[in-house]
């Protein structure tokens, strides 16, 4: 089943991609690679979950962030592959940043936000290896950011 009939299916809408806040691109294609620059939970242009998970955000909170992190990721990915995310073979790497306040060691759980959401619409195809890293602060306080990797067909 495609990415796209699987987002219908569970009744998923792709947001608005964010657009870059300073001076990268947020996708590149290499080969069969498509990179896409961390992503934070973002909607309409407006930041969602801001604080510190273990202080202002609960760990459903950020996995909800991360979950948001993991639309725009592929909302990014639609855009550059041309609005076919058919092209997608299987997404290789999720890369995690967790806003953390001292003594919250759940960022693995924060981050299955991401990592669920990418099994769901893409299978066996979505499972990825990952990284889930615990920091003092990320870009205007917002609770989760992540970056990801996809092999893709180059037509």
């Amino acid at each position: 089943m495609s990415i796209d009939q699987k987002l219908v299916d569970l009744g998923i809408e792709l947001p608005d991609a964010p657009v870059a806040g300073g001076n990268f691109v947020p996708a590149r294609i290499v080969g069969p690679f498509l990179y896409i620059s961390g992503q934070v939970p973002v909607v309409n242009g407006k930041d969602q979950h801001v604080g510190q998970l273990g202080a202002e955000i609960t760990l459903e909170q950020g996995q909800d962030a991360a979950r948001l992190c993991a639309l725009n990721i592929l909302a990014q990915a639609r855009i550059a592959l041309g609005g076919d995310l058919g092209r997608i073979r299987s997404c290789i790497r999720l890369g995690g940043f967790v806003n953390a306040a001292p003594g919250f060691g759940l960022q693995p759980k924060v981050i299955n936000g991401a990592s669920d959401l990418m099994g769901q619409v893409m299978g066996e195809a979505g499972r990825h290896v990952r990284v889930a890293v615990g920091c003092s602060s990320l870009p205007r306080n917002v609770a989760v950011e992540i970056e990801a990797l996809f092999e893709i067909d180059t037509k």
